[in-house]
C-alpha cells in the first residue's frame, strides 16, 4: 500500500474511533473541552490555569471560562499559589474526579465490548498497533 493511502486510512480510522469514543458521556451538558480539562487534571494533577491552557492547546482566557463553568459546576475549585500570589491552582473536586472516572469507565467498557467482538489475533494485532501509534505520537 502506498504510504499516502495508509496515512488518507490510518488518519479516518483515528477520527472515527476518537468520535465514537468521546460519545460515550455521562453527562451531555459536559462539554468536550470540559472534560478534556477534567481529563488533564486528573492525569497531571493540579495546575495553574496558565499551564493547563497551554497542555490543552488553548488560549488561557479560553481556560478561564472552561475553569468558571466547571467551577459552577462542582468538578474543580481553585486554591491560592503556593509561591505566586497572582495565580491559583485548579484542581478536581471529590465530584470531579467521580464524574471523570465515571467517564473513562464508560468509555473503556465502550471499547472492551468492542474489542470482546475481535479474534484473538485481531487484538494482538491492535495491541501491537497501539504500541506504533503510541510511539508515533510521541508518548514513549
Amino acid at each position: 500500500m502506498r504510504e499516502p493511502q495508509l496515512a488518507s486510512r490510518l488518519r479516518l480510522a483515528v477520527v472515527r474511533l476518537n468520535r465514537r469514543l468521546r460519545a460515550q458521556r455521562t453527562d451531555q451538558n459536559v462539554s468536550l473541552t470540559q472534560i478534556a480539562a477534567l481529563s488533564t487534571l486528573h492525569k497531571c494533577g493540579a495546575l495553574s490555569p496558565g499551564k493547563l491552557a497551554a497542555k490543552e492547546g488553548v488560549q488561557p482566557p479560553s481556560m478561564t471560562r472552561v475553569i468558571a463553568a466547571l467551577e459552577d459546576m462542582g468538578y474543580v475549585e481553585r486554591s491560592p499559589h503556593p509561591t505566586d500570589g497572582r495565580q491559583s491552582i485548579v484542581a478536581l473536586t471529590g465530584s470531579g474526579t467521580a464524574f471523570i472516572e465515571a467517564t473513562i469507565s464508560a468509555r473503556e467498557a465502550w471499547l472492551d465490548r468492542k474489542l470482546a467482538e475481535l479474534s484473538g489475533d485481531e487484538r494482538d494485532v491492535l495491541a501491537r498497533a497501539a504500541e506504533i501509534i503510541d510511539r508515533m505520537a510521541g508518548n514513549e
